[in-house]
């Protein structure tokens, strides 16, 4: 059974620097009695004397002499050991997110410029992912972090999720001047979108004429095709912001909560959550809190 504590080490080491057992208990903060006990509790140990006590005097028995060296790198070690598990604690390596079109164009932009500026040992990369395999796609590793837009009250059994910011909706049609014949065709996104299901349950509650739909795999022609009459659509508003803003195509804001959405931020429940992760999950919940 081993019996040395690192605190024995310090001790020792001092009493040789200083030159005495009181000189160590001053600088160390113990009662002598205390540097005295540790001493013995080492020599027990090695079943080795390290001192000779010659009158007010000690000076290092021959073992002691041997021992020093090692004494000195055991701390030097742990000093450095010490120091890696602190670097540890910094953001460092690499941070995978997967994120849906929407929010990499519009939320994430000036968060991730501020995170390669806050912490630029991370290699950071954005992947788009498929709606239906966020589990396997955190499961699998292929991805840390899922910052994603669902329903209010989703939730994935093995997925820790956290709600960021409730999301409106906006239906957005043609301007009256560039209505033409076709602009009662729905413009859907892509199948797998949340939204998407969303928008099927507003036509089904709501008396509004449409004749055919066109899908897409991204927010962008969509609004191109709204601005030039060639259908209507539903959009989350942080979206069309800009848009309705210059007065390109017309948006009702839906006040409904059953047809809102919110962006979740997500991480496999078993994951171990590092700095880079921690550090990003934070920088995500400040901007939140001023998102329109």
């Amino acid at each position: 059974k081993i019996n040395m504590e690192l605190r024995h080490l310090v001790t020792f080491k001092t009493i040789v620097d200083k030159g005495g057992f009181k000189k160590a208990a001053d600088q160390l903060g113990y009662a002598q009695s205390s540097v005295t006990n540790h001493i013995k509790d080492l020599e027990v140990e090695f079943n080795q004397p390290l001192f000779d006590r010659l009158g007010k005097k000690v000076i290092l028995t021959n073992f002691g002499k041997q021992f020093y060296p090692y004494a000195v790198k055991i701390l030097d070690i742990y000093t450095e050991v010490k120091e890696k598990a602190n670097r540890c604690n910094e953001p460092t390596g690499n941070l995978t997110i997967g994120a849906s079109e929407a929010l990499t164009s519009c939320r994430l932009p000036q968060i991730l410029l501020e995170y390669k500026e806050r912490y630029p040992e991370v290699n950071l990369s954005i992947t788009s992912i498929d709606y239906q395999n966020i589990p396997l796609e955190l499961q699998q590793g292929n991805i840390d972090l899922a910052l994603v837009l669902k329903k209010n009250d989703w939730t994935e059994r093995d997925l820790h999720s956290e709600k960021i910011k409730q999301e409106s909706m906006v239906l957005i049609t043609p301007l009256k001047d560039k209505q033409k014949g076709n602009s009662k065709t729905v413009l859907y996104t892509e199948r797998t979108c949340t939204y998407k299901s969303l928008f099927d349950d507003y036509l089904t509650e709501h008396p509004i004429e449409i004749e055919g739909s066109v899908d897409f795999g991204s927010v962008e022609p969509i609004k191109q095709c709204v601005m030039n009459g060639l259908g209507i659509s539903m959009l989350p508003y942080f979206n069309v912001k800009k848009e309705l803003e210059n007065k390109l195509f017309n948006g009702e804001i839906i006040k409904d909560d059953q047809y809102a959405i919110s962006t979740f931020v997500a991480y496999h429940k078993d994951k171990w959550v590092s700095p880079a992760m921690e550090s990003m999950i934070h920088l995500i919940q400040s901007y939140s809190k001023y998102w329109d």
